[in-house]
């Protein structure tokens, strides 16, 4: 059985930035003999559904904006920056940065927290595409969308750091 600090060390930055969920699913004992990517993936979303509302809002929060000021800065987690990256996100024509920047600006302007996509096999057209349509949704609609991101993109972290069945 792993121990406690190392299944959080190992896994706390799934959920961007969110500890408490790594923390939480071990100490609820959803953490069994054996770690495969579905089990913990199981095991860590069904403690951020459990989450206040508040809570999720707060993991939502701690997702960078896409080809945002901390990318610019160099400021992103490993993960983010891999993930953004792999995106193209990090080699923007100047038209496509100032159209992510005024997008990033709405949406967190309309939503209160930012645009979440998993963006592994997406590429920076695909990516501005979805973020152009889902701007327009409600914001109920579009922490739903959010959260369900959140999750496949947790899903995706931990395809690369555990085996799967």
């Amino acid at each position: 059985m792993i121990a406690r600090d190392e299944f959080i060390s190992r896994f706390g930055g799934v959920f961007e930035h969110s500890p408490f969920i790594a923390e939480r699913a071990f100490d609820d004992g959803f953490v069994g003999e054996t770690l495969d990517v579905d089990r913990v993936h199981t095991a860590l979303v069904a403690i951020f559904r459990a989450a206040s509302p508040e809570e999720r809002l707060g993991v939502l929060r701690a997702h960078p904006d896409l080809a945002g000021r901390l990318a610019i800065a160099g400021e992103l987690t490993e993960d983010s920056k891999k993930e953004q990256a792999g995106a193209g996100l990090d080699r923007l024509s100047p038209e496509e940065h100032q159209r992510f920047t005024e997008l990033n600006r709405a949406y967190v302007e309309k939503f209160g927290f930012p645009f979440i996509i998993a963006v592994k096999g997406l590429d920076k057209q695909a990516i501005l595409s979805a973020f152009e349509k889902r701007i327009d949704n409600s914001r109920d609609a579009e922490f739903e969308k959010a959260t369900a991101q959140v999750e496949r993109i947790a899903l995706l972290r931990l395809e690369a750091l555990l085996p799967t069945r």
